[in-house]
């Protein structure tokens, strides 16, 4: 018998290649800890895996929204 799998809120939107802290750290010039701050505070859209924030210390991101950031804000703008 056929089950349909699951689907998560992440499934859908996972076009992109996932990205670590210290590659978004490199690719925005920034240190871990502002990447960690941001997600934290929500400029930053993050993945977070091993439970909820603040207790989800393994963190992923989209890097097609990296890039979409990093384009609005070279516009002056903020996502």
């Amino acid at each position: 018998m056929f089950t349909k799998p699951r689907q998560t809120r992440y499934s859908r939107r996972m076009a992109g290649q996932l990205m670590t802290i210290e590659e978004v750290s490199h690719r925005l010039r920034v240190t871990t800890a502002t990447i960690r701050r941001w997600a934290r505070d929500g400029k930053l859209k993050a993945i977070r895996l091993g439970g909820p924030w603040p207790e989800a210390k393994l963190l992923r991101f989209d890097s097609e929204e990296i890039e979409r950031a990093l384009r609005a804000w070279g516009e002056g703008g903020e996502e």
